[in-house]
């Protein structure tokens, strides 16, 4: 005959008061709101509460009894781990993290594959509002975001009438770069850049693709770059531009060789991001060339790693965009019309770059 088992009914919110001979409200706001229990009676119900093995307030419950989940959604659309990989991504997060930690609330990623139009990590993403990490105008994701009734924060990118932003001016940021290239005499340049759109193309852009990118922080760069050598006489239609979906390193060198193969006489590179910079300064000391002697090149972002290579490049503040996003989605002050932070940015003058060799006779000969 089956010996019969005893097991213990776990402690519930009820039975857990009846036991302290209090009212569940203060069982809750034992665990809840701390400030309204003195710090005795406090103690005494979360000793009872792990006496008797009552695990607290299911926090679903909660979240369907105040309609609140406590809890900020992060989008980006790259796969998780490139928000622990790519420095401008991780600062961008820990400004974020703070912002969330000084309203106590939680932050919840939600990632998804770039390559992919599966919307379902949005549509049961438990969270009150979503900030928008620098995705494309055109993308399934940002529309589905914008379907859901809480309220939302872009980053960078995309631009939208109706929602916060926060961001820098890209185009005014880039074209201190191009001006001081042009000051040193350079005329030939090439271009490397980050993706323009969501179907992959890992080659030289036309200018067409370059004027109708979705990615609109890339196509202001490009037209800030543009605008800035047409006024030195340079024709942009013949300026080497491609293009990298991936972004890292590697996708950074195998540009520059691009360029450099169908064009050994560039003068310099703009890279559009430090990562694909510091791919190129690999690329270039591959090749044997002198950087700045023989190739300037710079980047974007201003990223520990661009600061100790001596890279010439542009500082934005990524960890203070993720604060002022944060902020932005968690101030609950009624508001009548969308809000835009524009952030300053710094030209920084490492090593990197320099006057080209044999810019004189190049460009100012007969």
């Amino acid at each position: 005959m089956a010996r019969s088992m005893h097991v213990r009914r776990p402690a519930t919110l009820a039975s857990l008061a009846a036991e302290l001979g209090v009212s569940r409200t203060t069982v809750s706001n034992a665990y809840n709101r701390p400030d309204q229990l003195s710090p005795e009676l406090r103690r005494r119900v979360l000793e009872t509460a792990r006496r008797l093995g009552y695990p607290g307030p299911d926090p679903v419950a909660r979240s369907l009894r105040t309609r609140k989940a406590g809890a900020v959604g992060l989008l980006l659309t790259e796969n998780l781990s490139y928000a622990f990989r790519d420095p401008a991504a991780i600062g961008f997060l820990e400004g974020l993290a703070l912002a969330c930690e000084d309203a106590n609330q939680g932050l919840l990623l939600v990632p998804a594959n770039p390559e992919k139009e599966d919307v379902a990590s949005v549509h049961r993403a438990g969270v009150d509002g979503f900030v928008v990490y620098s995705v494309p105008d055109d993308d399934p994701h940002l529309a589905a975001v914008l379907e859901r009734p809480v309220p939302t924060v872009v980053c960078d990118q995309p631009e939208l009438a109706s929602v916060d932003r926060v961001g820098i001016d890209d185009e005014a940021a880039i074209t201190q770069v191009a001006n001081h290239l042009i000051e040193l005499g350079h005329r030939r340049i090439g271009v490397v850049c980050m993706r323009l759109a969501r179907d992959r193309n890992d080659g030289f852009v036309p200018p067409d693709r370059q004027r109708a990118a979705h990615f609109h922080v890339q196509r202001s760069r490009l037209a800030g770059l543009a605008a800035a050598f047409a006024s030195a006489g340079v024709d942009w239609a013949q300026v080497p531009v491609v293009e990298r979906f991936d972004h890292n390193t590697s996708c950074g060198a195998s540009a520059a060789a691009q360029i450099l193969d169908r064009d050994p006489g560039i003068t310099a590179l703009i890279c559009t991001s430090d990562i694909l910079a510091l791919g190129a300064l690999n690329e270039a000391r591959r090749r044997g060339l002198r950087v700045p002697q023989d190739l300037t090149i710079t980047g974007f972002d201003g990223i520990h790693e661009a600061e100790r290579a001596g890279l010439t490049t542009v500082r934005q503040p990524v960890l203070e965009k993720g604060r002022a996003a944060g902020k932005l989605l968690l101030d609950a002050h009624e508001r009548t019309r969308p809000r835009t932070v524009t952030l300053g940015t710094e030209l920084i003058l490492g090593s990197t770059a320099g006057p080209p060799r044999g810019a004189e006779e190049r460009w100012f000969g007969p």
